[in-house]
């Protein structure tokens, strides 16, 4: 049929079935199968809830009760902890090897030295084995609220600089820091124990380690040769004293022989 030709695709097809289930309704035969296509309606739209059903909901709504200790006091925030770089955690470790493996450590205020005047001062200081060492103040606060150095811990204001050495080179550092204005000397710590300026001066003056040793051994000797002569005056003594009453018993025994001898004549 050509007007089946200017029709669109499924009208085409369904001009085609008409024409061709009439030419089998002709005959006098009928398909067993038939294709119907139907579109269902939509019966579900949205409508809104009545006021009434909608104030019921909210007034049968449930509302849980409040615990009696509120859940920040049994449950407390836990803060994440800040990792560190790994630059402080090495300073951290220097610092703490520093007071470890010294003998000396004298605290000293840091003002404006030129870098000719620093560098003179750290030639004279390494001829005694004393190294200059710099620490952050944050560091250095840290790892002394977790030792046994807690006292040094007021000296640790604005820059400050360490003069370690693992002798007790005390006369040595103080008659440098004499010539340099510089640097400002607070305190430290000698031997495990803490000094301030004057503790340090008075320590410089101290006699070294062998003439204290030979001043403790000749006081200890002269005090056991007292001892020894204390012990031997009692003996001594009484000695003395038996030998005057040997002595006078012998002459009142001789007296009385004379006189029995004038007697009897």
């Amino acid at each position: 049929m050509p007007f089946i030709a200017n029709l669109p695709h499924p009208l085409k097809m369904a001009a085609a079935g008409v024409s061709w289930s009439k030419g089998f309704c002709k005959s006098g035969w009928l398909p067993t199968v038939q294709i119907v296509r139907h579109a269902k309606a939509v019966t579900r739209h949205w409508r809104p809830m009545h006021i009434v059903r909608q104030k019921l909901m909210e007034i049968t709504e449930y509302i849980p009760p409040k615990p009696l200790i509120p859940e920040r006091c049994i449950k407390p925030s836990v803060k994440p902890a800040k990792e560190e770089p790994a630059y402080m955690n090495m300073l951290y470790r220097q610092a703490k090897q520093t007071f470890l493996e010294n003998n000396m450590i004298a605290v000293c205020q840091y003002n404006y030295v030129p870098g000719r005047d620093m560098l003179f001062m750290r030639h004279r200081l390494q001829k005694y084995n004393i190294h200059v060492k710099f620490f952050p103040n944050e560091i250095i606060i840290r790892f002394l609220l977790e030792s046994k150095y807690k006292n040094l811990l007021p000296l640790f204001v604005s820059h400050n600089l360490l003069l370690v050495s693992p002798e007790a080179r005390v006369k040595d550092m103080l008659r440098v820091l004499k010539n340099n204005p510089y640097v400002n000397f607070l305190g430290g710590c000698v031997d495990n124990t803490i000094l301030s300026k004057q503790g340090f001066a008075m320590y410089a003056k101290l006699p070294s380690l062998a003439a204290a040793q030979g001043q403790v051994v000749d006081t200890l000797s002269i005090m056991g040769s007292h001892t020894s002569t204390l012990l031997q005056h009692g003996p001594l003594h009484l000695s003395c004293l038996l030998d005057q009453y040997v002595k006078q018993q012998s002459g009142e025994a001789e007296e009385a022989k004379k006189t029995d001898k004038s007697e009897a004549l």
